[in-house]
Parts: structure tokens; C-alpha cells; sequence
């Protein structure tokens, strides 16, 4: 299966997660674990945060690609 592009509001919210990682994540995955963790590495430093955010904006994203197509987890 080919790898779908990212849709407009997922380059947003990778563009966002440069100058605030927390609220990309807040936006995708909500107030639990995830965002709690990410304030942390962005607390330890700035890139940690960072590639945090993106790797669950396009975890998401993966996600919600193959719920729409039919996956099951």
C-alpha cells in the first residue's frame, strides 16, 4: 500500500510542534500519558520534545489512515 500524504492540518500541526511541542499533541492524542511525557522531554530540552510531537502526529495520522480503511487493532 502507498504511504498517503500528510493532509493540510498535519503540516500545521508539524510547523506548530517547532515552537510549541505540546500543543500538537494535546490536538492529536488529548490530555492523558502522551502530553505528559512530551512536556517532560520539552522540559529536558527542545529537540527531545520536538521529534516527540512529530512521531505521534504521524503516528496518528497512520492510524487514522487504516481506520479508515478498514484496519483493525
Amino acid at each position: 500500500m502507498a504511504k498517503q500524504a500528510s493532509s493540510t492540518s498535519d503540516v500545521l500541526l508539524y510547523f506548530l510542534a517547532l515552537f510549541v511541542p505540546p500543543v500538537p499533541v494535546f490536538i492529536k492524542r488529548g490530555c492523558g500519558a502522551d502530553l505528559l511525557i512530551n512536556i517532560c522531554l520539552l522540559v529536558l530540552g527542545w529537540i527531545p520534545g520536538v521529534i516527540h510531537a512529530w512521531y505521534l502526529i504521524s503516528k496518528t495520522e497512520r492510524r487514522e489512515a487504516a481506520v479508515a480503511a478498514g484496519a483493525r487493532y
